[in-house]
């Protein structure tokens, strides 16, 4: 018989995809991103899935990959916002070309819409970096 404890640290795949998804169209809100992008940043999931997702974000199911792709986009988010004097600026980073390593005098949204996690996780690991962490 699961106990109250057992109950609490189990995840409710529905609410972590929810939350997850709600976060999502908050950042992509503040980048404003067009939902190709949208798609691409989720790793291009079918459009009837992801119009869905959109609508219905309580009733969301989503594999590990979307949500770790999830998660490397959410901690671009915070990175900017602490590296960036405003919340303006944070926003407005992700279009901008980038003459750093890896970047290619790309933007990092160019970046991450290669398309492939490794992308996200880059970007990540860069403003981590200059975070100095």
């Amino acid at each position: 018989m699961p106990t109250a404890t057992n109950q609490q640290t189990r995840h409710d795949p529905r609410r972590v995809a929810s939350a997850a998804l709600q976060a999502f169209f908050n950042l992509s809100a503040h980048w404003k991103l067009t939902a190709t992008e949208e798609r691409t940043l989720l790793g291009s999931p079918p459009e009837s899935t992801f119009y869905k997702w959109k609508a219905e974000k309580a009733s969301a199911r989503m594999n590990r990959d979307v949500l770790e792709r999830i998660s490397y986009l959410l901690g671009i988010y915070k990175d900017l916002n602490i590296l960036l004097p405003s919340p303006r600026a944070a926003d407005e980073w992700v279009r901008k070309p980038n003459a750093a390593p890896g970047f290619n005098e790309q933007s990092a949204l160019d970046r991450m819409l290669a398309g492939s996690i490794i992308d996200l996780a880059d970007v990540r690991r860069y403003l981590d970096a200059q975070r100095g962490l």
